[in-house]
């Protein structure tokens, strides 16, 4: 990495990617599959692991894309001569906006239409857009076709989980959310790795390429296995497009103030104006959907004691655990002079970890339910924040493994129950609308998270601090000079962290207040 890119990275803290494992918070809700809607023939039970695997592996897929991309991006930049910042960015930041825009239309879209059309729309759209990312001969149309490849990839979020929840009986839906949490956790382990092979050794257009094949093998498998009772016409309503407009307006200019607002300046005309209209359009949407019968964002959903309490327990979750791992590699690199791939492999313990821990607590909470397994795993999770916040350049490898450990034990324990609780409060033909405020929540979740930690360590030092430790200026300061430049790093990290703690620790709270979970019968 050479002086820019380093540059680059401390100088603009964003939303780089999505948390790939929290897309493996699968939703769950407790009607059986005789009496869903869009469950799967009754005759057919091994279908449910064919279902189970289609939707693990295109949510991997989609996941590890976004990863991939991070890591070939300052390749790209050399490709179309430009900086990493700037246009390029949107490369990144317009695939999330998008996908935060129509989430929860799509979510809607889904019970009204059916999950199984807009998964194999989601995954033909991913390909093509796949396809028109590695071919884009300028920048300006790499980014229109990774616009096109969030649309896809959004359809796939909106329904990937309520493919799993409408499958497997109550019984068994915390274990196929964990083992849907251990593919998913795979891909961020394997993520970073394989991102630098593909950019060393092949070009930056085979982050890509590789996508077409398997999304292939994934459409043609869905069109064949997937079947699913179609909704009645008319049954779940007429479509509300100006609810789905002002909606996508509202948190398109959320995710975009959220994402510049630190390159920006958090008091520019661009940051205010950006906030400013998701704020109004959000506000307007409360009214328009409170005008019609068949909504995008059904406010007795949001309302619910239960799925409220979740919802937002989930976020604070994602606002703590996402930003580690965007903190992570400046520690490695930057104050540590750890390559890459160290950096990665030292990055995996957590979501290992994580992937041990999911399907472990989705079956006890098949059992004994979540009411308090969820606050116990926010609890070791923010206990492991509080660990971690204590490294420093001193620290063993031995020391950074265990605490990253902890937190992903916490996080595992955490995301299975409290998803499956969330699901549960939603009635049979609410569950794509569900999911949709899941996934919209979780992208929310991290953009804050890293606009929140990000400022904080910026402004205490840290990253000009870590500019100075990486650049090859560092050789010629003194001993004392680059004591002090460690301290600083070390200071913000550790206050980047604790902040991380504190939303921790309220969404202990939250998941306590949420109260019993709640199954939510037909009708």
């Amino acid at each position: 990495m050479n002086k820019e890119q380093r540059s680059s990275r401390y100088g603009n803290f964003r939303i780089t990617s999505m948390n790939t494992a929290t897309v493996a918070t699968a939703p769950a809700h407790s009607i059986h599959s005789a009496t869903r809607p869009f469950a799967l023939r009754a005759n057919d039970q091994m279908n449910k692991w064919i279902i189970l695997a289609l939707a693990a592996s295109a949510t991997f897929m989609t996941t590890l894309d976004g990863s991939i991309v991070n890591i070939g991006l300052p390749n790209i930049a050399n490709t179309f001569h430009t900086g990493i910042s700037g246009a390029t960015e949107w490369i990144i930041i317009g695939y999330l906006v998008v996908i935060a825009a129509v989430l929860l239309t799509f979510g809607r879209l889904a019970d009204m239409l059916g999950r199984k059309p807009i998964f194999l729309a989601g995954l033909l759209i991913f390909v093509l857009g796949s396809m028109l990312c590695g071919l884009a001969p300028s920048l300006e149309l790499l980014i229109l076709a990774r616009l096109f490849q969030g649309i896809g990839g959004a359809l796939i979020f909106s329904v990937n989980i309520a493919m799993i929840t409408s499958t497997f009986p109550d019984r068994e839906r915390g274990l196929a959310l964990g083992l849907n949490a251990v593919v998913v956790s795979l891909g961020v382990a394997a993520g970073p790795t394989i991102g630098g092979i593909i950019t060393q050794y092949l070009t930056w257009r085979w982050i890509f390429f590789v996508n077409v094949p398997i999304c292939m093998l994934v459409l043609l498998a869905s069109f064949y296995y997937y079947r699913e009772q179609r909704p009645q016409r008319g049954e779940h309503g007429r479509f509300d497009p100006a609810g789905a407009l002002v909606l996508a307006a509202g948190l398109a200019a959320l995710t975009l103030g959220l994402s510049f607002g630190q390159e920006w300046g958090w008091l520019s005309a661009g940051t205010l104006v950006s906030l400013g209209i998701s704020i109004a359009m959000l506000g307007l949407s409360v009214y328009v959907e409170s005008l019609v019968d068949s909504p995008i964002l059904n406010l007795g959903l949001i309302t619910n004691r239960v799925f409220a309490f979740a919802n937002i327990s989930f976020i604070l979750c994602m606002m703590a655990l996402f930003a580690p791992g965007f903190l992570l590699p400046f520690y490695f690199e930057e104050l540590r002079g750890f390559s890459t791939i160290q950096t990665g492999l030292l990055l995996t313990p957590l979501p290992l970890m994580l992937a041990v821990a999911a399907p472990l607590s989705g079956m006890l909470a098949d059992r004994k339910g979540s009411r308090w397994i969820s606050p116990l795993g926010l609890t070791i999770a923010c206990f492991g924040l509080f660990l971690l916040s204590q490294i420093n350049a001193q620290s063993t490898t031995w020391d950074i493994i265990w605490r990253l450990a902890v937190i992903g034990l916490g996080q595992g324990l955490f995301q299975s129950p409290n998803t499956r609780t969330l699901m549960s409060a939603a009635s049979h033909d609410q569950q794509g609308e569900a999911s949709g405020l899941l996934s919209t929540g979780r992208v929310i979740g991290q953009s804050l998270s890293v606009a929140l930690t990000g400022t904080v360590f910026a402004a205490l030092g840290g990253a000009a601090a870590g500019t100075f430790l990486s650049s090859p200026q560092a050789h010629q300061l003194s001993a004392a000079s680059i004591d002090g430049l460690q301290n600083t790093f070390v200071v913000s990290f550790h206050a980047a962290l604790l902040v991380c703690a504190l939303f921790a620790a309220l969404g202990i709270f939250t998941a306590l207040a949420r109260g019993n979970e709640v199954r939510v019968k037909k009708g």
